[in-house]
């Protein structure tokens, strides 16, 4: 019976591998037939993101290949550590999708009721999980490693052979995504695993601001030993050149096979190949037992994640308000059930472990580099540098907050489900439930924004005028790009769909990262056509920001609009 069931078992994930890919691809031609204009907009922007990623790529490396000596330890280490920073995304990615996948999703439960084995059901969320999670990093690399082969003058079959690699690679963290999401849902409602894992993320928040230190080079230093300069200011990146990391062994046979060492380089392959082959069959022929029996305890527990007594509401009926409800409470000019509303979305949003633990990432990492700017701001003495640097940062602050809109606040909307009847049925309509929504999300993502730009402007000592306007502008593109992403949530819901993270990775989420991104580097190059911060001509100043004002209004008041019109289909 054995021999039997293993035919069986793979039978069935095949049935469920082909019927999903059938399912995904009809899904694709439908949005093709329901609007080709906006398909064709995202064909546009993919294929202009490739063209303009290979584009900086090619002709940055070619600028570092131009330093003798200097420019092969430079590349090098940049793959070293580029590597070793998205295996490390790409674990935190699998872990938080992994964990809504096999435990928050209603097709793994349906799933359960089936006589399918546990097993089979864990090795298709896997391979799903994996998909969702690393089509991005594959989408990220494909334009630099082109670039590095046209730069490096390589043979065609370093092209394959890359690809083959990365395919190795990215099941890695896959399956340590999947082992610790299935360890996170068994030990979660224990109160000492809550509590190790809090002072977990606050020791490395605290590792990173205080260890990423850059170390000064005195300008001795740089006119008389350059290599020695180099290897201090690349201290901190050593930790990516440790031998058992799998992302050297991917660097180390991407650059072998780059020089033609191919010994070398087919070692290094090996070495990956059988790690993936070992972790790979490990989690194929001994995840499935785990994953049931976690799933049985996650959803014979409340649903609850990290709670705390100031958050946590009444539990009778005569109990005292929580703390969420007094602290709403003394705000003199919000009506009774707008309160009602934003504390219940406040609330359900702490309940859900990874939403707010990935926006904690997201916001942890940024602010960490942006305290570490006092570590380099006596390095830069010239404004245009100053300016260039605060723009960078206000960037990657406002491309930041795209990810967090379009991942949190776009499928508000969807998630609703098929509740929206109930919904649109109360006494505030379905009109000011979106738009306390809107105001909820621009407010609370307002205070974390502003915050981080302003402190930026501050560590790099830039006049009050220029902090006023740097703050101004964050305020603005705040309140476009959640109106963005609330308008477009609502114009292109999923009502039937759970699951946050393929809400987003529908063809509204990806319209919205789109515009999100198209407005932010408009409006970037019309601050920087400006004068870069107050510091053109006044027409110019006044053309620029101008510009930016109209385009932030136009494209986070038109899709609100758009949305709240739709929302009449919706109550009829």
């Amino acid at each position: 019976m054995s021999g039997l069931a293993t035919p069986i078992k793979s039978s069935l994930l095949l049935l469920l591998l082909r019927v999903n890919a059938v399912h995904s691809w009809r899904r694709l031609l439908d949005i093709r037939k329901q609007s080709r204009l906006l398909t064709g907009i995202i064909s546009c922007f993919v294929v202009g993101y490739l063209v303009l990623a290979f584009a900086l790529f090619y002709y940055g490396l070619r600028f570092i290949a131009k330093f003798p000596g200097l420019g092969a330890v430079l590349t090098e280490r940049l793959l070293y550590t580029l590597f070793a920073f998205l295996f490390a995304l790409l674990l935190l990615s699998n872990l938080i999708i992994a964990y809504t996948n096999l435990f928050r999703n209603r097709e793994t439960a349906f799933l359960l009721t089936l006589p399918v084995s546990n097993q089979t059901i864990f090795n298709w969320k896997f391979i799903e999980t994996s998909i969702l999670a690393s089509w991005a990093f594959l989408f990220l690399i494909a334009p630099l490693l082109v670039a590095f082969g046209l730069v490096r003058d390589v043979p065609w079959h370093f092209y394959p052979l890359t690809g083959l690699l990365i395919g190795l690679f990215i099941i890695l963290p896959g399956v340590f995504g999947s082992a610790l999401a299935i360890a996170i849902g068994r030990h979660l409602d224990r109160k000492s695993f809550q509590v190790m894992l809090l002072l977990l993320a606050l020791a490395l928040l605290a590792f990173v601001a205080f260890w990423w230190k850059t170390n000064p080079v005195d300008d001795e230093l740089l006119d008389q030993r350059t290599l020695e300069a180099l290897d201090r200011l690349l201290a901190k990146t050593r930790f990516t050149m440790f031998p058992f990391l799998p992302s050297y062994w991917l660097s180390g046979a991407v650059l072998q096979w780059a020089e033609g060492i191919t010994n070398n380089a087919i070692f290094f392959a090996a070495v990956l190949l059988s790690h993936t082959l070992f972790f790979g069959s490990l989690a194929f022929t001994r995840f499935g037992t785990l994953f049931y029996d976690t799933a049985s305890a996650v959803q014979s527990r409340a649903n609850r994640g990290f709670q705390f007594h100031f958050f946590r509401a009444a539990e009778s009926g005569f109990a005292p308000p929580g703390f969420l409800e007094r602290l709403f409470d003394k705000i003199p000019f919000l009506q009774p059930d707008t309160r009602a509303i934003a504390v219940k979305d406040l609330r359900m949003f702490w309940r859900d472990t990874t939403q707010w633990g990935q926006s904690v990432m997201f916001f942890g990492l940024l602010g960490a580099y942006i305290i570490n700017l006092r570590n380099f701001t006596h390095q830069l003495t010239s404004p245009f540098w100053i300016h260039a640097v605060a723009f960078l940062n206000l960037g990657a602050c406002a491309f930041n907050l795209a990810s967090v809109t379009t991942r949190f606040v776009f499928p508000q909307f969807s998630l609703e489900g098929r509740r929206m009847w109930i919904v649109g049925m109360s006494p505030m309509g379905l009109g000011r439930i979106v738009l306390t929504k809107y105001w909820l999300a621009s407010l609370a993502s307002l205070a974390v924004t502003l915050m981080l730009v302003t402190l930026s402007c501050y560590l790099l000592k830039m006049p009050g005028s220029d902090i006023a306007f740097f703050g101004a502008v964050v305020t603005v593109m705040t309140f476009a790009l959640n109106g963005l992403a609330v308008g477009l949530g609502v114009l292109y819901p999923n009502l039937k769909e759970t699951n946050p993270n393929k809400i987003v990775s529908g063809f509204g989420g990806t319209l919205c990262f789109v515009l999100s991104s198209v407005y932010i580097i408009a409006s970037l190059v019309l601050l920087i056509l400006a004068g870069g911060g107050l510091r053109g001509g006044p027409e110019w100043v006044l053309a620029g920001v101008l510009g930016f004002v109209l385009l932030s209004f136009l494209l986070g008041w038109l899709p609100l609009k758009m949305g709240l019109k739709q929302l009449k289909n919706f109550e009829a």
